[in-house]
């Protein structure tokens, strides 16, 4: 088979138009052993990736070639399975047998082994939502919705280890969400954009969905196109697993000592206009597994990273205060587990703002809401600006932002500071937390 593949890729790459790169290389996730590489092509094409560790190319692995199919849009999803952990390595992206040349570099690593041997590293990732691209042929008549993309090329220039895309990634339009075709081609459109390649081709990423990469504006679980849309962003993203395959995009994934719960707010989520308080958010099932997952964890920060605000106590738009038996549900079970470590990553709100939510004999939750990376911007509510829930001083709603998360210290005092910082470049704000300080205090 590999052989029939090999000739092939001489007989395309003798076609100058055949098979062409739209997007990527792109990383998806890195683990200690295996990190995947994602790319698109404009037609089927041969692809294959070469890697070695930094500086070594005299030992070249190689991911097995794949033929990519027009059933997919001709998209690739390769394993480096040779990799082994804390290493950074090199590679190059070989299309119809011929190398194919970038203006920046292409390095992707793996994650370290420090589990009873050292300190867990150091690293960083950044966080963002709400992803507006546009294409007035499509677009609501008026001025663009989207901004400037150059948000990216900041993000690329704090060298994250990763990035979380925390939903809206992309905004499904009247021509896109009536059909699988047009869900597909508004990724396309998105994924392409030329201030993103840098920063996919060097930076792992890892993505919720919230309802404008789900389906129409506030969609729910009667979406007709649910299958459609769970497809595609399996397709398009490179998270590392799936809890319930074909039903939701929830799963999780570790980076070093921290743990990330990636949420699904929409596959099981009740309308909006439902009377009912005990209307389903996450869903009974999701959310149990939320819990368990939870109170098994040992991380010393838990993000749960979903596309509404989890904390805000206000009863707007789509927050999950709309739904107020689960989110007092998933708030007591927290409590009752005594679960520690638990913070909320979240966007949708176009503005980026830090609420705290006290608790009396326990640690305080926070939700760290960061957008837009390029849609439009928004103002909060009145009510929300003198909720005593809001940290003061951290609403951004001028200009397109995004969160860098540090975390830093020795396994036993670990860190994380919070930056937010606007698309031009400038820091707005700066928050610590220590993960000592997201647990309930013991008995004196």
């Amino acid at each position: 088979m590999i052989k029939k593949l090999l000739a092939l890729c001489l007989f395309l790459a003798s076609i100058p138009s055949w098979g062409q790169l739209v997007a990527g290389p792109m990383l998806g996730y890195s683990e200690m052993r295996e990190v995947m590489l994602w790319s698109q092509t404009e037609k089927a094409a041969v692809v294959k990736y070469n890697y070695w560790v930094k500086g070594e190319e005299g030992t070249k692995m190689s991911t097995p070639p794949i033929m990519t199919r027009k059933d997919n849009y001709f998209i690739a999803k390769a394993i480096a399975d040779e990799v082994l952990p804390g290493n950074v390595y090199e590679y190059e992206l070989i299309l119809n047998g011929v190398k194919q040349s970038f203006d920046y570099p292409l390095e992707f690593q793996s994650q370290t082994l420090w589990q009873y041997r050292t300190d867990p590293p150091a690293f960083s990732f950044a966080v963002g939502s709400c992803v507006y691209t546009n294409q007035p042929e499509f677009d609501r008549p008026g001025k663009g919705y989207g901004n400037s993309f150059a948000v990216f090329d900041e993000i690329y220039k704090k060298k994250p280890n990763f990035m979380v895309w925390g939903g809206d990634n992309i905004y499904l339009r009247e021509v896109d969400f009536g059909t699988r075709s047009g869900i597909f081609k508004r990724y396309i459109d998105f994924k392409k954009q030329p201030e993103l390649q840098r920063l996919f081709a060097n930076t792992h990423h890892y993505a919720t969905l919230d309802d404008h990469d789900f389906g129409p504006n506030d969609s729910d679980r009667s979406y007709w196109g649910k299958s459609w849309a769970l497809d595609a962003f399996e397709e398009n993203w490179g998270n590392p697993n799936y809890i319930f395959p074909g039903e939701s995009i929830t799963g999780t994934f570790q980076w070093e000592d921290v743990q990330f719960f990636i949420m699904d707010d929409r596959s099981f989520r009740a309308p909006n206009w439902f009377k009912d308080s005990d209307k389903d958010y996450f869903g009974e099932k999701q959310l149990n597994w939320l819990i368990d997952a939870l109170a098994f964890s040992k991380a010393p920060f838990k993000f749960v990273v979903t596309g509404g605000q989890v904390i805000n106590p206000n009863v707007l738009f789509e927050n999950m205060s709309t739904f107020p038996d689960e989110r007092q549900k998933l708030l007591d079970e927290i409590e009752r587990h005594n679960i520690s470590g638990v913070m909320f990553i979240t966007g949708d709100r176009h503005h980026t703002s830090m609420r705290k939510l006290e608790r009396e004999g326990t640690y305080p939750l926070y939700d760290l809401t960061v957008s837009s990376l390029t849609s439009g911007m928004a103002k909060p509510a009145d009510i929300e600006r003198t909720s005593p829930d809001l940290v003061e001083g951290t609403i951004v709603e001028d200009l397109q932002n995004f969160g860098l998360m540090e975390i830093s210290g020795p396994r036993t005092d670990r860190v994380l500071k919070i930056n937010i910082i606007d698309n031009t470049g400038a820091p707005r704000w700066d928050y610590t937390i220590k993960a000592r300080d997201l647990r309930k205090p013991r008995p004196e």
